[in-house]
């Protein structure tokens, strides 16, 4: 639709309209809401949500009041008015418009009146690229301060003279030390230098008038469509990574603090991380007492910033022992291949995890202050009254188990949430069940394990403080939603489990058995990433120890048959319990359930093997799910499948589990689970 001269919009429905849409509805440009006001700008139209492409002045405060208006004014401006009279140019022009049209490409442009383009968004993008866009030589795209604030952020992707793509912090001089990302090209520079997403392929390539050359190059699996209508668009995110879409990754990238720090506000990552105590300063001699830290490590993590200090031809342990010593040191880099130890002192701006498939080995070593209990536990430790005034007097009950109940509470003056286990009637195995959970989540930093952060004991009362996981159980995502998770979540909850199973088993220093893997045991953070939680009923082995003898622990349902039997428990007793709920999380139900159609779906481990030896699997398909590829689904069937074989000798030990859902390994056909 032609935009003329006179034509408004208004920030709220009626008359003038909020917006201008582009010819097929998939785009708009006009007023969207952010915080309690509104700002200008184009976005997607997607199943009734926004995803903003782009901002008209990003850095302005938002627009409060509903009676300002944006106009395509009689003289050929386009202008912001306020009900007070003010003006703000959104497109400055050399020359005067005659129309204005949002078009299906996402890009919202003005004509004169010889139909000549005199402005278009395109020339001036904020932190997205969409298809058909290009990227001058020179030009950059700037991240958002978050996902849901679009001024200007801390990172930059440059489109440089060199023929390179480069991510740096914001407020970098743009060399190459400062850059945390490449792509590594180089040619000769032409002339005329571009970056340009193919409409057509997907791809990003960098063009010049005579050649190409492909930096970025993906073949979408899932993708916006409307009347076959394909919407590329990259997005340099907040958290400064450079995303494509229509592709999404199972593995997103995500933020976390390193050991010994905490998020400054954890609903903004972008202001960082920071020291958990107080910093007394090395000249007065108390920073040096090494009885006060202790040293961590991180595989394939490295800290891009220039080290103060470089040592070679240094064991691991020397390195260890030279930054715990050294009171400016508060992490370093060591490399396996080439035996250096790099040391660095706060602050520390570029720590990352390293390239996969680099060919230089890296662990970062990290000091943190320690709280010694009972040997080598690093946890907080709080008084029973800080986390009663936490929780507000344990005012907001979050669930309750066996061993007590768990309260929501806030700490930082609010800033962070946490989850308060309260244990009840701490009995001499309840108190021994403390313990192990302290010793066992004290030292332990996975992605897919819900984080102990302290504890309390006094008296009688022994509490456990964890971070908080905003979004409820796994068991409530599946059962008690009105909306399933998708296909493709579900594929990536499943991966999520597997691999904080796989951690317990085969990545701690002694093998842990969960004991109790299910559904309502996994929790969902707030950006649906999946934690095993709940170690109160774990075992712990010894290191060359393959199985124990225990009494009963678990729920009914998803004990594994050697529990029943009185026969020793090893780790296979965890990869039974996840099958079952593997097959949970492919059906979107319970196990057990009696409102079903026929009685052969009662079991769902005897339904799905019915339909898996009849070839039935469309059978299995959650209403709603477009998306499932059978030959994915056979495979997670398959998986689920082996895992509850009545032997344990017969089931996949976690690694092959996480090997076979990755598609990496060839998954052979099961036999009848048995018992299950």
């Amino acid at each position: 639709m032609v935009i003329n001269l006179g034509s408004s919009l208004s920030p709220t429905s009626g008359t003038p309209p909020t917006s201008w849409s582009s010819s097929s509805g998939l785009f708009a440009f006009g007023f969207y809401t952010q915080d309690t006001g509104f700002k200008v700008g184009i976005w997607l139209v997607l199943n009734r949500t926004k995803t903003v492409v782009w901002t008209a002045n990003r850095d302005d405060p938002p627009i409060t009041s509903i009676n300002s208006t944006l106009e395509l004014t009689r003289n050929g401006k386009l202008v912001l008015r306020t009900e007070h009279g003010k003006e703000k140019l959104i497109a400055n022009t050399t020359g005067s418009a005659a129309s204005a049209l949002m078009l299906d490409s996402g890009n919202f442009v003005l004509y004169d009146t010889d139909s000549r383009v005199i402005w278009e968004s395109f020339n001036f993008p904020t932190d997205t690229i969409l298809g058909g866009q290009t990227l001058a030589m020179g030009a950059q795209l700037i991240s958002s301060l978050s996902d849901t604030q679009y001024s200007t952020g801390r990172y930059k992707l440059i489109m440089q003279a060199d023929g390179k793509l480069v991510l740096y912090p914001l407020n970098t001089a743009d060399r190459g030390l400062d850059a945390y990302w490449a792509s590594g090209t180089l040619m000769k520079v032409p002339k005329s230098l571009s970056l340009y997403l193919n409409q057509s392929t997907g791809t990003l390539d960098i063009i010049n008038s005579t050649s190409l050359r492909i930096i970025k190059s993906f073949k979408p699996e899932s993708s916006y469509k409307n009347n076959k209508t394909i919407i590329y668009r990259a997005t340099l995110d907040f958290d400064g990574v450079l995303r494509f879409f229509c592709t999404l990754d199972d593995n997103q990238p995500y933020c976390r603090c390193i050991p010994g720090t905490d998020f400054v506000d954890p609903n903004k990552w972008s202001l960082g991380c920071d020291t958990n105590f107080p910093r007394k300063g090395c000249e007065t001699g108390i920073e040096n007492d090494t009885t006060s830290f202790s040293i961590t490590t991180m595989e394939n993590i490295e800290c891009g910033d220039l080290p103060y200090a470089q040592e070679s031809q240094m064991s691991i342990e020397d390195c260890e022992k030279s930054c715990l010593e050294d009171c400016y040191c508060e992490a370093a880099d060591y490399s396996l291949d080439h035996r250096y130890c790099n040391k660095q002192s706060l602050p520390l701006m570029y720590v990352r995890r390293n390239v996969v498939g680099a060919s230089s080995k890296l662990t970062a070593i990290f000091k943190v202050r320690i709280i010694k209990i009972r040997q080598e536990l690093t946890l907080h430790l709080f008084s029973y009254s800080e986390l009663r005034k936490a929780t507000n007097g344990f005012k907001e009950e979050l669930g309750k188990g066996s061993f007590g109940a768990v309260y929501k509470g806030t700490l930082c003056r609010g800033k962070r949430l946490i989850a308060v286990k309260k244990l009840q009637k701490v009995v001499e195995e309840g108190e021994r069940e403390f313990q192990a959970e302290m010793r066992a989540m004290g030292r332990k930093h996975h992605r897919n394990l819900v984080q102990l952060l302290g504890y309390c004991i006094e008296g009688s009362k022994r509490l456990l403080v964890y971070e908080y996981m905003s979004n409820g159980s796994l068991a409530d995502l599946l059962f008690k939603s009105k909306r399933s998770p998708d296909w493709n979540e579900r594929i990536r909850i499943a991966l999520n489990v597997a691999r904080g199973i796989l951690y317990l088993h085969d990545e701690c220093e002694t093998p842990i058995i969960h004991c109790d893997i299910k559904p309502e045991n996994i929790l969902m953070d707030e950006f649906w990433n999946a934690k095993i939680s709940d170690f109160g009923l774990a075992k712990f082995l010894m290191p060359d120890q393959m199985s124990s003898f225990t009494g009963v622990r678990g729920t009914r349902g998803y004990l594994a048959p050697e529990w029943q039997r009185n026969n020793p428990i090893s780790v296979k007793a965890d990869v039974y319990s996840y099958g079952i709920m593997l097959l949970e999380i492919v059906c979107c139900r319970r196990s057990l359930e009696v409102n079903v159609s026929t009685s052969e779906e009662v079991v769902l481990s005897h339904w799905v093997y019915r339909c898996f030896a009849g070839r039935e699997l469309n059978k299995l398909i959650v209403v709603g799910d477009e998306d499932v590829d059978m030959k994915t689904l056979e495979n997670m069937v398959k998986v689920g499948l082996w895992c509850i074989q009545d032997e344990p000798a017969l089931r996949p030990s976690m690694k092959s589990v996480v090997l076979m859902l990755e598609g990496i390994t060839d998954i052979s056909i099961p036999p009848c689970p048995t018992t299950s």
